[in-house]
């Protein structure tokens, strides 16, 4: 029976990176395809038979599948759905024409959209892109990613996987921007996404022998102390305090800060509120005691004035319509 191969390949890959099978089918059936490419060459090269169509596809298929028994259509990298679709009405109108087989010459490898994701960040920061997108610095950017985080944020509270998603992509779209802006950076200082990929793996196979290194895994208390004190090796920190982010909403950072010194055992009096100076200091002291209050308690003192807050916010909105 005549059979005509629809060879669908990732256009992630390097061009030729392809199955054993599908080797086999493209070396010893004549392969058309719709345009020039990378992979056209490719197979070129290894000795196959390929034809660019400059017409209709379906017949010249037809055609070569009653020539040679087997043809192999090379699909295009968004994997050709109409043509398909436009041949497979009609072998089923005309069944005794050939054979219809899809075969995967190559599949995207898991994090493959995230090279669509670079590629299209480096087109619109590349002459005759978006304005705007290459007006940017990063200290331009620095308020949106952490609005994007924010939002992240606030589909988790919510519970809303699918905004999720999307706000995760939001925050994606900072990481490759920032990372692409740093490719105009002066020589010495420039990086690129790939550092920052690089640099997380790394990273995270250093701070996970357990996983890695056939370290022996213990409980995660013993898992946690021992990325600790890799952590601590790698930053070379004078204090436990290093490394915090300062610029965190306040009370995050006070509980952080409360915490850090707790992990090693430091305990420094909290000032006391009647000895400030000011009513404003008074207050941020009396703040301070209650995160550290919130902390013995095992409560998240950020979190729950958010709840608090939000509770309010609510209430407002109902003394608005009048309820």
């Amino acid at each position: 029976m005549r059979r005509i191969v629809l060879l669908v390949t990732s256009p992630r890959l390097p061009a030729g990176l392809l199955t054993a099978t599908a080797w086999d089918v493209v070396r010893a059936a004549p392969v058309l395809a719709g345009a020039e490419s990378e992979l056209t060459t490719a197979l070129r090269v290894a000795g196959a038979q390929v034809r660019v169509l400059d017409g209709p596809a379906v017949p010249a298929l037809l055609d070569a599948a009653a020539a040679h028994d087997t043809v192999v259509w090379l699909a295009g990298p968004a994997g050709d759905e109409s043509l398909a679709r436009e041949l497979g009405l009609r072998l089923a109108r005309e069944p005794g024409l050939a054979e219809l087989e899809l075969m995967y010459g190559s599949w995207d490898p898991p994090g493959a959209r995230l090279l669509d994701a670079v590629a299209v960040l480096d087109r619109l920061l590349s002459p005759g892109g978006d304005p705007w997108k290459r007006s940017q610095t990063h200290q331009s950017l620095a308020g949106f990613l952490l609005e994007e985080c924010y939002e992240a944020y606030d589909a988790i509270g919510a519970g809303d996987t699918d905004a999720l998603r999307e706000e995760l992509g939001d925050v994606l779209l900072q990481v490759v921007l920032h990372a692409r802006l740093a490719e105009a950076l002066p020589e010495g200082e420039r990086w690129t996404v790939d550092d920052v990929a690089g640099g997380l793996v790394d990273k995270m196979i250093r701070r996970n022998p357990h996983v890695f290194a056939g370290a022996e895994a213990g409980t995660l208390e013993e898992i946690t102390a021992d990325w600790e004190r890799i952590k601590q090796a790698e930053k070379a920190r004078d204090s436990v305090l290093d490394g915090i982010a300062l610029s965190q909403p306040a009370l995050a950072l006070a509980a952080k800060i409360l915490e850090r010194a707790g992990r090693v055992g430091i305990t420094v009096p909290l000032p006391v509120p009647k000895a400030q100076p000011d009513a404003e200091a008074a207050l941020g002291t009396s703040l301070l005691g209650m995160v550290a209050q919130a902390r013995e308690a095992g409560l998240d003192p950020e979190a729950a004035l958010r709840r608090a807050t939000l509770t309010h916010a609510q209430a407002i909105r109902t003394a608005e319509r009048g309820g």
